[in-house]
């Protein structure tokens, strides 16, 4: 076999034993192949070190030597061979027959190492990845000196990006594995802090609301304390905040937690049809009524009914909604007789229903009952601590369904999901997330779609609060400061006033500051 036949037949062997190595392979094939190395070229030693970002730092990391000769030590140099490393930093090939005599004098560190092993005759090839000069293969003689040819130089680059690439993956899939055990770190810890502030506060039946902040602390704290009684309850909230979830949760924790929960969706009812729906109708009550059918109240007798955009109720249908209310009696359209029923409401609208009482839309006299015990479910911007949770909550409960495993999220994800405003809210959110779980393709959730319509709305300068902040000066400005009330702020930004309050304060809008 010729010398070229020899080396390919070499080539072919490192690639077949590097191909799919683990990390805990990779130092004893790197061995094995500076010993093939040393046995190709006939020199004595050979050892690959690491270029470091420091001036002057080498890591000696692998090292091969003849039985007789003493092999590199691996170690850490800083700043002992400046003349050597700026050489293999510009990329340099560095060939010597008679060392240390061909050494310059600037090298003098060099001069007294090459003396010390020693080192008669060295070739040493820096490695380029990624754009930069980060390894070197080297080998040397010992007994005898030797003129390195072109052609061996070329041969150990060759061998050197083979062992380069091998130990240069395995220090990514360690970062990588790094990365992923800090993340799940992270997600376990955030996990198990919402599992202790549902301990802490004794939440059974709230499991399905994520979060650790103070405002769903304080939500949760209202449920419960309303959850053991009959008392009517109104929950108030921007569309996606969990006000059926709460409500449940309110179910959940009352005596009639054995009994049905029944939902009605006033806003997806016509008007025509929605006394209907909740009080039944009797056969012949109106064409198409081909027989009798129980409303929704009866159907929640003993239980709960949740009466989702009650704003959307039309009058004419509160008066019989506001009599169940008082006296539990009711008639089903076209009956003669009443019935009884022993259903708690709970009610929910994003809506401002004062507005709604001054424009003669909703009756104050049913808003009063409904609302003996009002909750405000606060918006996802203004608990932002919770989105951490929320995300992997979604992932948790979506991915095994859509045949995903996420292990995290790129770079920059959870910052840019944390500080967008959600103005879906939860609902947004997890929408946003399920897409993403859809589109990604391994362990990490792809975010790319998220992440450049932030670019395209916020821009490259702009923080949304600084947007939030001049949008809602303007609104002010123009309504004269105030905020409810029909025609001003709130109603205009369609937010309940209360939430643009906080969200003022939250900003630091004040008229004081902002008025000239």
């Amino acid at each position: 076999m010729n010398d070229a036949d020899a080396f390919e037949h070499l080539i072919a062997d490192l690639s077949r034993r590097f191909a799919g190595l683990t990390g805990e392979q990779v130092d004893g094939e790197v061995d094995r192949a500076l010993e093939d190395l040393v046995a190709f070229l006939g020199t004595d030693r050979s050892t690959f070190l690491e270029l470091l970002p420091e001036d002057g730092a080498i890591a000696i990391t692998h090292s091969w030597a003849r039985p007789g000769v003493a092999p590199a030590r691996p170690m850490r140099v800083t700043t002992a061979f400046p003349w050597y490393h700026e050489q293999l930093r510009k990329g340099e090939i560095l060939c010597f027959e008679r060392l240390p005599d061909e050494l310059p004098a600037e090298a003098a560190a060099e001069r007294a190492y090459t003396s010390s092993l020693p080192m008669l005759s060295h070739v040493a090839v820096p490695l380029r990845l990624d754009g930069q000069w980060v390894c070197g293969l080297l080998t040397a003689t010992a007994r005898s000196h030797r003129r390195f040819s072109e052609m061996d130089a070329e041969r150990v680059r060759t061998v050197g990006y083979i062992l380069a690439n091998a130990v240069h993956r395995r220090k990514l899939e360690r970062e990588l594995q790094r990365s992923v055990d800090e993340l799940t770190a992270l997600r376990r810890s955030l996990e198990d802090e919402n599992a202790e502030l549902r301990e802490e506060i004794g939440a059974e039946g709230f499991e399905t609301l994520v979060g650790r902040s103070g405002v769903l602390r304080k939500m949760v704290e209202q449920a419960m304390q309303v959850a053991p009684t009959d008392a009517t309850v109104l929950l108030r909230g921007e569309t996606g905040t969990g006000k059926e979830l709460l409500a449940r949760g309110i179910h959940a924790c009352s005596q009639r937690r054995e009994r049905p929960f029944v939902v009605v969706n006033c806003a997806a009812l016509p008007s025509s049809l929605i006394e209907s729906e909740l009080f039944g109708h009797e056969k012949g009550a109106f064409t198409g009524a081909t027989s009798a059918k129980a409303g929704r109240f009866e159907l929640a007798d003993g239980g709960t009914l949740f009466l989702d955009e009650i704003a959307e109720i039309p009058p004419e249908s509160q008066v019989k909604l506001l009599r169940v209310l008082q006296d539990g009696q009711f008639e089903r359209l076209g009956a003669v007789r009443s019935r009884e029923v022993d259903v708690r409401v709970i009610a929910a609208t994003h809506q401002d229903l004062e507005r709604a009482i001054a424009d003669g839309r909703f009756r104050a006299d049913l808003y009063y009952r409904l609302a003996v015990f009002p909750i405000h479910l606060t918006p996802l911007r203004e608990r932002s601590e919770d989105v951490p949770l929320l995300v992997w909550d979604v992932i948790r409960r979506r991915q095994h369904k859509l045949g995903r495993r996420i292990e995290r999220l790129p770079k920059g994800g959870m910052a840019a999901l944390t500080h967008y405003s959600w103005p879906g809210n939860v609902r947004e959110l997890a929408n946003v997330i399920e897409r993403a779980l859809i589109l990604s393709r391994g362990p990490e959730l792809y975010l790319d779609a998220f992440l450049e319509s932030q670019k395209i709305e916020t821009g490259p300068r702009e923080r949304l609060d600084e947007v939030e902040r001049a949008h809602f000066t303007k609104v002010l400005q123009r309504c004269d400061w105030r905020i409810g009330g029909p025609g001003n702020a709130a109603e205009i930004l369609g937010m309940h006033p209360s939430t643009l309050r906080s969200r003022l304060r939250k900003l630091g809008v004040r008229r004081a500051a902002l008025v000239s």
